[in-house]
């Protein structure tokens, strides 16, 4: 299976979500060597993109790598014509694709007029999408994140497929659809279904489900419950770039692979850790990174010892101490199936 979106051709339907503190480039190029085909970069708001100009700012969320593409330029805002002037700079960066989130459901984002917000308001939110595409170059795809409504309401779904209909009749390559509403946040879950009600309202139109995306299994079954054409997967891709290679097999037909070994996980967080010692240099980089270490520790045989050490990592040294304790004996690994919920901040 490839996906489309516009020109850009993926190599098969799974990509790695934008997430808010997350996804910057270390995770993004960790994601595509374990089979993510296509990655979003941390939503960006619409003015400091315009307006960020510093070497850190750059360094973090516009500097691009060879092996980071295809990638995607997510962006979130009031302001229609900050977003166009934000658009170009993404498009000026190197970013493949942008895309224009609609559903972040955060208090912080909805009360300032972005986000999931924009659910409510088609005309506005229209009106956004319109001068993106007519922003950027007809080469570069414009796509759309979009929650399934504000709440529960007739209207709430109305108005998502009344702003799904008008992307698409804007020249829109595609639109990634959540299943919960705004007003779930990130609690509850996600309703499958109103994807299967979009893919038949919307034959021959691209659409990538999200939403409750936390094994390889979860991966392949949403793809044949639902019809969607690709999967953008968030938390469930935390700690877990493996989630890619395995749902790959199991769309090959293979089986299951089995968890990675601890000397495997080793190497991977060692991965981790050098990209972003690289990305935002020695000082920075360990506190940012213990939320990811946190969550690769699900997969360790002693998962719970393990993520206490890397919760009180500090320290590039620190988080070297960890894997020379706890990742010396090459054992096996687990799934760690049970996730727990997250932060409400983890991903939009």
């Amino acid at each position: 299976m490839t996906l489309a979106l516009g020109p850009v051709r993926i190599a098969h339907p799974l990509a790695q979500a934008a997430l808010s503190g997350y996804s910057d480039a270390p995770m993004r190029r960790v994601a595509r060597r374990h089979g993510a085909a296509y990655a979003l970069a941390e939503v960006l708001i619409d003015r400091f993109a315009v307006e960020g100009r510093s070497r850190s700012f750059v360094r973090r969320h516009l500097h691009l790598e060879d092996d980071d593409h295809p990638v995607g330029g997510q962006l979130m805002g009031s302001d229609p014509e900050q977003f166009t002037v934000a658009a170009r700079r993404l498009v000026e960066a190197g970013f493949d694709v942008i895309d224009v989130n609609f559903g972040c459901p955060s208090r912080s984002a909805v009360g300032g007029c972005r986000g999931g917000y924009h659910l409510g308001q088609p005309a506005q939110a229209l009106e956004i999408l319109a001068r993106v595409r007519d922003a950027v170059p007809s080469g570069v795809p414009v796509t759309v994140k979009m929650r399934r409504g504000l709440d529960d309401s007739a209207a709430s779904r109305d108005r998502c497929l009344e702003i799904l209909a008008g992307a698409f009749e804007r020249g829109l390559a595609a639109a990634t659809l959540h299943g919960r509403t705004v007003a779930q946040g990130y609690v509850g879950p996600s309703r499958w279904a109103f994807l299967r009600e979009a893919r038949a309202a919307f034959p021959g139109r691209t659409l990538l489900g999200s939403g409750d995306l936390f094994t390889a299994r979860d991966c392949v079954r949403m793809l044949a419950e639902t019809g969607v054409d690709g999967l953008s997967v968030a938390r469930g891709a935390i700690g877990n770039p493996w989630i890619f290679s395995s749902a790959a097999a199991l769309l090959r037909g293979e089986p299951h692979p089995a968890p990675p070994r601890v000397h495997a996980q080793r190497a991977v967080i060692a991965e981790h850790l050098a990209l972003a010692r690289t990305a935002h240099g020695d000082d920075a980089c360990a506190p940012p990174l213990r939320k990811h270490l946190v969550k690769y520790a699900r997969l360790h045989p002693d998962h719970a010892t393990v993520r206490s050490a890397f919760g009180k990592v500090l320290r590039v040294a620190d988080v070297e101490a960890v894997l020379a304790l706890h990742y010396a004996d090459d054992r096996d690994g687990t799934w760690g199936d049970a996730v727990e919920a997250e932060p409400q901040a983890a991903t939009a």
